[in-house]
């Protein structure tokens, strides 16, 4: 019965020591999953936002819903801009949530 219980002390008392190993695998995990994951798509997130910050007037545009104009006003009061479209001239408001891409390259980018 004595052994018995030494047995049950002793794999008790070396647990300690893979907590804190286990523990800093997952750490590790957690720190390569930043990295891998959610670090580029802020990164992402941050330069598009500045993308569309930054439109103006007389730029080519694209929409994330694939229309291609260029934009002739910018409204900051709604956070829309207004863009002209065709051959026609045909014009529409949109938010500047939608820009896709700005196609237009500017003299300050390209240094």
């Amino acid at each position: 019965m004595n052994s018995l219980m030494r047995l049950s002390a002793g794999a008790a008392g070396g647990g300690g020591g893979s907590l804190l190993i286990m523990l800093l695998v997952y750490g590790a995990f957690f720190l390569v999953l930043y990295l891998i994951f959610f670090r580029p798509q802020n990164k992402k997130k941050k330069k598009e936002a500045e993308m569309r910050k930054n439109a103006q007037v007389g730029d080519e545009i694209t929409t994330i819903g694939g229309i291609c104009g260029r934009i002739v006003a910018v409204k900051d009061e709604n956070d829309s801009v207004i863009i002209e479209t065709g051959s026609d001239k045909s014009r529409m408001r949109i938010k500047r949530w939608a820009i896709g891409s700005v196609d237009t390259i500017h003299e300050e980018d390209a240094t």
